[in-house]
Parts: C-alpha cells; sequence; structure tokens
C-alpha cells in the first residue's frame, strides 16, 4: 500500500523555490530559460530523454537508489499485514481494521514529522523515526504470531505511524535541484509517481510470494529489513539534501488558499487505493493476489512515465473523471468471476491513477510557501493516508460482508466518484 504517496498516494522539504512562480532564475519563463545550472556550476548534459537528463544531476542517481529501497516495503506491509492477521485470526475484517488504524495515526503524526524534517533536516529526523517504525512493525509481527487478543494490535500498529515520507522527501531534492526549471520538475515528479507505483507492482509480489511461500510474517520481516536499509542509503547522501529551514510564522500550509479542498480530494483518492488493495486481495484469496493487484501499479507506472514526457498537463478534475470511469472496469471484471479478467480491469483502472497523482502533488507544489515544502507535500500524503485508512476499513468490511463476490468493487469505484464530486464541487484546482 501513499505517498505521498498517495499516494496517496497515493505523494518533500527544504528553501525550495517558489513553485507558483513562472519564471526561471533569470525573469524567463521555465519553457524558454537556458538549460539550468546544476548545484555544482556547470550546464546539465542536454538529452533527448527527459529522465536520463535528470540522472545528469550530480548526486541524484545514489539519492534515487537508496529512495527506492525504502519505498519498496511501502507496497509490502499492507498487503504483508492482510495476509499475516487473516491467516491468524481468520478476519478479513480485523485486518482492514488494523491497517486503517495504523494508517489514521500515522496521518496524525506525519505532518508533525515533516515539520521537523524541514527545521532540522532529513538526515537528522528520518534516521530516528524509521527506528521507531520498524521496531512498531517488529512489534506487531510478535502479537500476531502469539496470537495475542485482537485489541492489542490495533494498539501495537500505532507504534508504526513515525515512518517519514520517504517519497516526499525525495520529491524536494528534486526541487531543491531543479529550481526554476518547471518542466524538469514536471518530469521529476512524475518520475517519482512512477516509482510509487513500481513499489506498489513490486511490492504486492514480493510480500505475497514470502508470506504463501516461507511463513505470513516473512512478508512484513522482509519490509522493515528493506525499509530501514533504505533510509540509511538515502540519508547518507548529504550533498543532495535541501537546506534546513528556520522556524517561520506563516502558520500551517494548510491555511494556504485552496489546499483545505485539495487535500480533500487526495482524503477520497485515497479512499480508493486503500479499499481496491483489501477488496483484491479477498477476492482472489491466494498466492497470485499479489501480482493481480500489481497490475493496476504497472498501468499506473506506465501511464505516468508517458505522462512526465508530456510538456503540457491536464486539469485535475480530467484526471478525475477519468479516474471515476475507469474504476469501474475492476466491478465489471469481477462480475464475470475471472482472475484473469479482474487482472485486465485493474490493469485498466490504474491507468489513471499516476496522471491524477502527478497533477494534484504538482499543485501542492505551487500552493505551499518554500520553507514548509515538506510539511505541506506531507499534508497531502497524510490525506492520502486517512482516505486508505478508511477505504481499507471500508473495504474489508465490504468483504466480509458481500452479498455476491464482486461487492467489494463498488467501494474504490464510488470512492472515485466522490473524488471527481468533491473537486468540481470545491473547484479544487482552481488555483492552479
Amino acid at each position: 500500500m501513499p505517498q505521498p504517496d498517495l499516494l496517496l498516494t497515493p505523494a518533500g522539504p527544504g528553501l525550495a523555490p517558489r513553485h507558483h512562480d513562472h519564471t526561471g532564475p533569470t525573469g524567463t519563463s521555465g519553457r524558454d530559460a537556458t538549460p539550468a545550472r546544476d548545484p555544482r556550476g556547470g550546464r546539465r548534459t542536454a538529452s533527448r530523454n527527459p529522465y536520463l537528463r535528470l540522472f545528469d544531476v550530480p548526486g541524484a542517481p545514489a539519492f534515487v537508489v537508496g529512495n527506492l529501497i525504502a519505498r519498496l516495503p511501502m507496497g509490502m506491509f499492507g498487503v504483508s499485514a492482510v495476509i499475516m492477521i487473516a491467516a491468524a485470526y481468520g478476519s478479513y475484517a480485523l485486518a482492514g481494521g488494523v491497517i486503517a488504524t495504523g494508517m489514521a495515526a500515522g496521518a496524525l503524526t506525519a505532518p508533525w514529522i515533516a515539520r521537523l524534517v524541514d527545521r532540522y533536516g532529513q538526515a537528522r529526523i528520518a534516521v530516528p523515526a524509521t527506528v521507531h517504525a520498524v521496531l512498531g512493525h517488529l512489534v506487531l509481527l510478535l502479537c500476531v504470531h502469539e496470537r495475542a487478543p485482537a485489541w492489542t494490535l490495533f494498539a501495537v500498529t500505532a507504534l508504526t505511524a513515525t515512518a517519514p515520507n520517504t517519497g516526499g522527501m525525495s520529491r524536494a531534492r528534486w526541487a531543491h535541484l531543479l529550481r526554476g526549471d518547471r518542466d524538469a520538475l514536471h518530469t521529476a515528479n512524475a518520475f517519482e509517481q512512477a516509482t510509487d507505483e513500481l513499489c506498489f507492482m513490486l511490492g504486492p509480489v514480493v510480500a505475497a510470494v514470502l508470506c504463501s511461500t516461507l511463513f505470513p510474517e516473512a512478508g512484513t520481516l522482509a519490509g522493515a529489513a528493506l525499509f530501514l536499509t533504505g533510509v540509511l542509503i538515502f540519508a547518507a547522501q548529504r550533498s543532495t539534501e535541501p537546506p534546513v529551514s528556520p522556524r517561520t510564522a506563516a502558520g500551517s500550509p494548510l491555511r494556504a488558499p485552496g489546499m483545505a479542498p485539495l487535500l480533500a480530494v487526495f482524503l477520497a483518492t485515497g479512499a480508493v487505493f486503500g479499499s481496491m488493495e483489501v477488496v483484491t486481495v479477498a477476492f482472489v484469496d491466494g498466492p497470485v493476489a499479489g501480482p493481480v493487484l500489481a497490475l493496476q501499479a504497472a498501468g499506473s507506472c506506465a501511464a505516468g512515465l508517458l505522462y512526465g514526457r508530456a510538456r503540457r498537463t491536464v486539469r485535475l478534475r480530467t484526471c478525475l473523471a477519468a479516474m471515476a470511469v475507469l474504476m469501474t472496469m475492476p466491478l465489471l471484471t469481477a462480475a464475470t468471476g475471472s482472475t484473469a479478467a479482474l487482472a485486465a480491469g485493474l490493469l485498466l483502472a490504474g491507468m489513471a491513477t499516476a496522471p491524477t497523482m502527478v497533477t494534484g502533488m504538482g499543485l501542492v507544489q505551487r500552493l505551499t510557501p518554500p520553507s514548509q515544502l515538506n510539511e505541506g507535500m506531507t499534508l497531502a500524503v497524510t490525506a492520502l493516508l486517512g482516505g486508505i485508512a478508511a477505504g481499507s476499513a471500508t473495504g474489508g468490511w465490504a468483504a466480509d460482508h458481500a452479498p455476491f463476490a464482486a461487492f467489494g468493487f463498488l467501494v474504490p469505484a464510488a470512492a472515485a466518484a466522490l473524488a471527481l464530486v468533491v473537486c468540481a464541487a470545491a473547484r479544487a484546482d482552481a488555483q492552479a
């Protein structure tokens, strides 16, 4: 299961540029400006492929690798917990409720962790926060293994809520390194979203294989090890870390015009992701659940990479409209009773996810003051986590009380429609 990305995202800190400015450092537009310079001086290598051009930035490959390792477990923990808890207690509703509790706790703590990152730096905050979260996952694993009372699972899962927003920290580094170059930043945001989708594509597969071939707790154990290793590698790349921001009297980025309705859209979008994961695992109910679920992320990853190459973006409500339509595909295909048909439906449904998240995160970057960028991005991820929590709980209930097999897939379809309605009613993309 975002990142922020939510997302998410489903989807950074530092003294980054003011992204709502349409001018580059020399006063020209980002599209017409001369080639941007890397932070150590000199022009970046001109490459036809915008993604290859990102890796011409000194230090970028190293922090991308570390962050990729750290983000892979984000696609493992959810599926691992569902399999682990359902195997031990025989209830998908309990599994969904425990996941929802962890997400809700993370939604409460994430903005505070992000504010500390803005103030003291990524490395100083992310490492101890990650160690605490990893210990929380290990304690949850022990409780499930020992068949502890169900209420203890809800209490223990809150210990994982200190996990830092790794995707947000990576996006913040790009915002710092690519300041003034809006085209390159759009490509970087698309790359980050594709990375999120790659992790959610591979993570469930790895988790399902480990849990089914070894033992139910194997996915959580492997995810904890990868998470800690990746954050340590990422934090060690100090040359690309954005500078810390001084204390500010600006207040929360939540007060920025247009931010509150945008976060409401992220909340509804998160419900799509959370419910889809639980109802798919429950519908397939076997080791093939991970690969089937991964196809949604595969479709999103492909669409995100194509979207990142485009020089123009579309409005958020257009992306949400496409998502609302495509999220009906898993419902229709699941009604056939065929796992192969469901896999195709998930692949199609995922194609609207990444463009929606890239566009939404771009709006967050432009609405957030530069000195509070990590906090603003994390608020978006917090909204996604809140939606994922609600979606996981609702999806778990629907899976346990379904009057027909495909009933659970009504939940993500309804959540996608709700996100579109909220965006249109509140004009959440009017500040773009």
